[in-house]
């Protein structure tokens, strides 16, 4: 007597769907950047044209290189709410640094307080284990005060952008964004490290289990002040390109991006509680964003109700795509 198999049972064709996006998690992402670019040209016929994409990409690039170093500590399971200070120093310091030394001298100068604020993020959490979120506001706000009592010393030096900021920032070469020169390398080198290097493994390790890592022979501080100084260094690159884009130096430049920074890392899928995540969702994320922006623009929404819709679109964009994913 034969005894046939049983019949495999019948996949809904919505699991089969929600199987794909989960597999492929940069999909619904894609997915949700066109359908946000619909509702633009639909809502202002003629906008999306390529010079709104040139200017699309100018402003999504910092924020996707901020969002670059909220990623890579975020894995660990940390968060890096210095970088908006490091930036505004690093633009502001070497804004002012040049009206008397060359532009390759006043970014070395620059670029001293955010090594400074990496390696004390770095030590707060990796040596004396204070939690990141505390201990980087922590080292945010002194070093807006510091910057405060910079300002008050070359108050009357006044500003300058060097002329090749300025054509990194704003210019175009056969219409294509010149900040891209810089953002591909550095994107690049991101993610590479991420998932070909021995220091991207130890980031996941960190974040999924510190203690198994730790037994593994894994120096934990080490790892951690590397991160931190890696990502005060990004951030003060971001602040150079921010300032060379906007123009006009101030003790405020880059802190608007530092919480939409955040928010472009976990709606790319990187996990706030480490160990999860990657640098190609997040630069989706910062596009998504700075489309958004653009539509709530176009919708002439006064300041605060468009602040409010803005964070509660986050909200649920973010709730659905993990929604999606998390069956990987």
């Amino acid at each position: 007597m034969s005894i046939s198999a049983a019949p495999e049972p019948s996949v809904s064709l919505r699991r089969r769907i929600k199987r794909f996006m989960s597999d492929q998690p940069l999909v619904p992402l894609l997915i949700l950047l066109a359908l946000l670019v619909i509702v633009l040209q639909i809502l202002r016929p003629g906008i999306v044209n390529e010079r709104w994409i040139a200017n699309t990409i100018k402003f999504a690039i910092p924020l996707a290189l901020l969002a670059g170093c909220q990623t890579m500590t975020m894995l660990t399971g940390g968060i890096d709410l210095s970088v908006g200070t490091v930036a505004t120093m690093s633009a502001f310091i070497m804004s002012t640094q040049v009206i008397d030394h060359s532009p390759a001298v006043a970014i070395l100068i620059c670029m001293i307080p955010a090594v400074l604020i990496g390696v004390a993020n770095g030590i707060g959490v990796g040596i004396f284990r204070v939690h990141p979120l505390i201990m980087t506001l922590g080292t945010s706000l002194i070093g807006i005060g510091c910057l405060q009592v910079y300002q008050r010393t070359v108050i009357a030096t006044g500003t300058k952008v060097p002329d090749f900021l300025g054509w990194l920032g704003t210019g175009l070469s056969y219409g294509i964004p010149n900040a891209l020169l810089l953002f591909v390398p550095a994107a690049g080198l991101i993610i590479f490290t991420l998932s070909r290097t021995g220091f991207g493994r130890l980031l996941y390790a960190v974040g999924d289990n510190e203690k198994a890592a730790r037994l593994s022979g894994v120096v934990y501080w080490k790892v951690i002040t590397t991160l931190y100084v890696i990502s005060s260094l990004l951030a003060g690159i971001v602040g150079l390109l921010y300032v060379g884009l906007i123009k006009a130096p101030s003790l405020s430049l880059v802190e608007p991006l530092v919480l939409p920074s955040v928010a472009a890392a976990v709606i790319g899928g990187t996990s706030i509680f480490g160990g999860r995540g990657g640098y190609t969702g997040t630069i989706l994320g910062a596009l998504i964003l700075t489309v958004l922006t653009t539509l709530l623009t176009v919708l002439q929404m006064p300041e605060g109700a468009r602040r409010m819709l803005f964070g509660l679109i986050i909200l649920l964009v973010t709730a659905a795509y993990l929604r999606i994913v998390e069956d990987r």
